[in-house]
C-alpha cells in the first residue's frame, strides 16, 4: 500500500485521518501524546505544499456536545505546530467545503469531531462520499482507529482515488510487523491490566510466538484461582477460570505468573497493606506485583531482545501499588539502551511510562490500545486493509 512519500501532495487537498482523542479538562489538552505523534505526516503534506484537512474523533459523544468540540485541540495543535491551524465547526456540508475551498496551499484546517456525525460509527456510505468530496488524496495516520470500519477510516477510502498511510501508520505496522514476523529472541510479552477475558485472544496468538509471557495486573489472579492458589478477595473473572486454566497448561512454562503481591484490605492507597508470598489471605485484595515478582521479571526481561508490553502490572495510579509498573518500565528503558526492540501499548501502560519520563527510551509507544490487540491477535484492521492499492 501507498505510504505518504510514493503520493503526490502538492497543490492537492489532503484528507488526513488523524488520532486527536485525547484527555480534556478545563478546555484544555492535559496529555497531547497523540497530537504530538502526527506532527511528521502533517508537516509533511504542509512542506510538500499541500492542504492539510485533519479528521479525527473525540471521546464518545451522544449528537454534537460542546464538551466533546475539537476546537480546544485546534488551539492546541496551533501551538505545538507553530503555525495557524483554521477550526471548522463542521465536519461536512456547506460549512466544510467553502472552509477547503478557501484553503491555500500550506495551510493546516481542523474539522469538527467525526462522532458527532450519526454515520460515523456505522460507515454510513453518504457520509463517506461527503468526506470522500473534500479530498484529492486520503491518508489515514491513525492506527488507534484502524481496527474500526468507520466512515472515516474504511468508507471515505471508496470515494478517494488516492490513499495512503501516514508516517505514524506505517512506524506502527513495521514495528508490531516485525516484532510477530521475525522477532529477535528472546521474544517476552508482558501483558497487565484487570480482565484476562479482553487478553484471550492476544495470549493464544502469542503463545506460539513467544519464549515467556509475563502475566501481572489483576488478570492475574484469575490465573492463579484457575491453578488452585487462594486470592482472597482480588479481582476475578470467575467465567473465564477454565480459559485460564486452559491456557496455562498449553502454555507449558511459557505463561509466567507473579510469585508474591502487594495486598490490601480494600481498594484504596491509603488501606493496610503488606506483601505476601504465595496465596493471598481472606480479607486481603492483591493490588500490585510483590518484590520477588519484580525481581523474577526483570531477570527474563534483562536477557530480551524483542519486548511487547500492554496493560499495567498494578493499579498503578495509586502510588502504594505503583512500583510493579514503574519496575517494568525502568527495565524495559534499560534494555532498550542495550539494543532491544520494546514496543509498549495500552492507554494505561502509555500513561504509565510517559508519567515515569521513560517514553523516549524505550523503541516505540503505540498510539493504538485496541488496534495494537488486535493487530497481534492477527485480526485484519479494516482501516489499514482499505488503503489497500
Amino acid at each position: 500500500m501507498n505510504s505518504i512519500d510514493d503520493v503526490r501532495l502538492a497543490g492537492k487537498r489532503v484528507l488526513a485521518r488523524v488520532d486527536f482523542n485525547v484527555p480534556l479538562a478545563g478546555g484544555e489538552v492535559t496529555d497531547d501524546t497523540r497530537i504530538r505523534a502526527a506532527l511528521p505526516t502533517i508537516r509533511t503534506i504542509i512542506e510538500a505544499g499541500g492542504v492539510a484537512i485533519l479528521m479525527s474523533h473525540l471521546g464518545r459523544p451522544k449528537g454534537e456536545d460542546p464538551e466533546y468540540s475539537l476546537r480546544p485541540v485546534a488551539t492546541h495543535l496551533e501551538h505545538v505546530l507553530g503555525r495557524p491551524v483554521t477550526f471548522v465547526p463542521a465536519t461536512v456540508g456547506v460549512q466544510a467545503q467553502e472552509a477547503v475551498d478557501a484553503a491555500k496551499p500550506g495551510d493546516v484546517l481542523l474539522l469538527e469531531n467525526t462522532r458527532f456525525l450519526d454515520g460515523e460509527k456505522k460507515n454510513d456510505a453518504e457520509l463517506a462520499r461527503q468526506l470522500g468530496a473534500l479530498a484529492d488524496v486520503y491518508v489515514n495516520d491513525a492506527f488507534g482507529s484502524a481496527h474500526r470500519a468507520h466512515a472515516s477510516t474504511e468508507g471515505v477510502t471508496h470515494h478517494v482515488d488516492v490513499t495512503a498511510m501516514g508516517h505514524l501508520m506505517r512506524k506502527e505496522l513495521q514495528y508490531l510487523g516485525e516484532a510477530l514476523k521475525e522477532p529477535a529472541r528472546p521474544f517476552v510479552a508482558v501483558l497487565g491490566g484487570a480482565k484476562v477475558s479482553d487478553k484471550i485472544g492476544v495470549i493464544q496468538a502469542l503463545m506460539g510466538k513467544v519464549d515467556h509471557l509475563l502475566i501481572g495486573g489483576a488478570m492475574s489472579y484469575t490465573f492463579l484461582k484457575s491453578i488452585g492458589h487462594l486470592v482472597g478477595t482480588s479481582l476475578v473473572e470467575n467465567d473465564r477460570l477454565g480459559d485460564a486454566h486452559d491456557m496455562y497448561e498449553a502454555s507449558k512454562g511459557r505463561l509466567v505468573l507473579p510469585i508474591d503481591h502487594k495486598v490490601a484490605r480494600a481498594f484504596d492507597n491509603d488501606a493496610e497493606q503488606k506483601t505476601v508470598t504465595g496465596d493471598i489471605p481472606d480479607g486481603w485484595m492483591g493490588l500490585d506485583i510483590g518484590p520477588q515478582s519484580i525481581e523474577h521479571y526483570q531477570s527474563i526481561l534483562k536477557d530480551a531482545k524483542t519486548v511487547v508490553w500492554n496493560g499495567p502490572m498494578g493499579v498503578f495510579e495509586m502510588n502504594n501499588f505503583a512500583e510493579g509498573t514503574r519496575a517494568i518500565a525502568r527495565t524495559l528503558a534499560g534494555i532498550t539502551d542495550q539494543g532491544a526492540t520494546t514496543i509498549v501499548g495500552g492507554g494505561d501502560s502509555v500513561a504509565a511510562i510517559t508519567q515515569a519520563g521513560l517514553d523516549d527510551e524505550v523503541s516505540h509507544v503505540s498510539t493504538g490500545g485496541g488496534a495494537m490487540l488486535e493487530f497481534l491477535e492477527g485480526q485484519s484492521l479494516p482501516g489499514v486493509q482499505a488503503l489497500d492499492a
